[in-house]
């Protein structure tokens, strides 16, 4: 064991550890969950670390045999061979200086195989920083880099819900409103629709991570750069983007950009938006789908696994069904989010860690449900035909078409005659003679219902 101080006093800490006494007293002070804090903060972390470092180099302010080998125990780092060092839990006081201490002590330690000087972990890995900049900085890089993943998978999404759209755009369907029978439509029109609904979230989201990209680094502590050269305030973003890969921009005010957390919520009002969706799209997919024999059944979606342990040959709903779950946790982040960010007091928000932890859970969970939704539900989904235009045939509410012939109240006598007498309202016209049959076959024929047929011009309409 080795003996480390800090202000609070001394502590041993194990001689094979890379990291020190701030992190091991986070550790003791922090036994909330197993779950260590994101790898992706921890990497972005160390990419800013070496940023800071070559650009602490080129202002003249830290040696640049110091900056070489920081660079060099962050490229260790980054190759994953010290993941085990990084020992902080994801949800921690301090505003995430535990986590920013961590990697100081982990690249200061590593670092020194690559220096003859003593390479301080505040003085020289932490130099021309403080947590609250690196430390949500870090953050917003792990949720731009998670991004693109959730967006590959609602792309695939989307195509896929096109291609049935397509597929489905002639199979007839009873519409219903507020669960009662109501007009006819198709179930392409209904896969359109649900595409419609996620190509807004998808804008949202993109929005959302754009405004993401606008960090607080070299505000320092507070905002005001303190501790800071000239040379590092109008390069370190510059030298981050360049080995980063990002397009990080600096906050037009770095003081707000320190203290408020409202583009946090905002990234978290689109993932619970695109959370509200899927609960809607899912509960659809089982309602349509239930039964089969005593429910709606007009849906098929394919089997994935047994689903009861005393039923034989019931299948369940099991993918929109996970999807529900993971949506209904992503909401409830949003709210944790929500409460964090208003929780934020003058200067300093000191709950970020908690905000973090729930965004990139959420954006990596949806991921992961939009990738089975679309490959073990949306992809082999399909219709019950038949079913479904029996459905329309043998339901009362399509002779809503009646109504501009025969009249409301004429069309509703017919209507509850044929519901009391279980016949179809076509086959009671016909009975009746009510209509001629070519104009009967023409009221109930797809087209009709569906109101595909042209419509008049408005002024040959008012000129009858």
């Amino acid at each position: 064991m080795r003996i480390e101080q800090d202000c609070v006093g001394t502590l041993a800490v194990p001689d094979e550890a890379k990291y020190g006494i701030h992190s091991l007293r986070a550790l003791q002070n922090f036994p909330i969950s197993a779950e260590k804090t994101n790898l992706s903060i921890i990497y972005n972390l160390v990419a800013i670390k070496q940023a800071a470092a070559k650009v602490n180099m080129d202002a003249g302010t830290l040696a640049a045999d110091k900056a070489r080998a920081i660079i060099k125990a962050g490229d260790d780092v980054l190759a994953g061979k010290y993941d085990d060092q990084f020992i902080i839990p994801a949800i921690q006081g301090g505003a995430g200086t535990s986590t920013n201490m961590n990697v100081n002590e982990v690249l200061a330690n590593v670092a020194k195989q690559y220096s003859h000087d003593y390479i301080h972990p505040n003085d020289d890995v932490n130099q021309s920083q403080s947590t609250n900049d690196t430390y949500p900085t870090a953050g917003k890089m792990a949720l731009l880099q998670h991004l693109p993943k959730l967006l590959k998978e609602l792309d695939r999404m989307q195509t896929c819900l096109i291609l049935k759209a397509d597929k489905f755009s002639n199979d007839i369907k009873v519409g219903r409103t507020q669960l009662q029978d109501a007009v006819p439509t198709t179930f392409g029109a209904s896969f359109h629709a649900y595409y419609s609904m996620f190509k807004r979230d998808i804008k949202r989201i993109k929005t959302a991570g754009e405004d993401i990209s606008v960090v607080n680094l070299g505000g320092t502590a507070i905002g005001t750069g303190l501790n800071t050269s000239s040379y590092y305030c109008h390069h370190i973003i510059e030298e981050l983007n360049r080995i980063s890969g990002f397009q990080l921009k600096s906050a037009a005010d770095l003081i707000d950009a320190t203290q408020n957390c409202d583009d946090f919520v905002e990234f978290s009002s689109a993932l619970k938006a695109f959370a509200v969706d899927l609960i809607k799209f899912s509960n659809d997919l089982r309602l349509l789908s239930s039964g089969p024999q005593a429910g709606l059944g007009e849906l098929k979606l394919p089997a994935k696994q047994a689903g009861s342990s005393i039923m034989p040959s019931k299948v369940n709903p099991v993918i929109p069904e996970v999807v529900n779950q993971v949506a209904f946790e992503v909401i409830g982040h949003d709210t944790t989010v929500m409460l964090a960010a208003q929780a934020g007091q003058l200067e300093l928000n000191a709950f970020e860690p908690i905000i973090l932890r729930d965004l990139l859970d959420g954006e990596s969970m949806l991921t992961r449900a939009v990738n089975t939704l679309t490959k073990n539900c949306l992809q082999d989904i399909d219709v019950d035909r038949e079913h479904s235009r029996e459905e329309v045939e043998n339901s009362a509410i399509s002779a809503t078409v009646l109504s501009p012939m025969l009249g409301y109240e004429r069309s509703m006598k017919l209507i509850k005659q044929a519901v009391k007498e279980h016949h179809s309202v076509k086959q009671l016209l016909i009975a009746q003679h009510v209509l001629p049959l070519g104009t009967i076959d023409d009221l109930f024929s797809v087209d009709r219902l569906l109101n595909r047929n042209e419509t008049e011009p408005k002024e040959h309409a008012a000129s009858k």
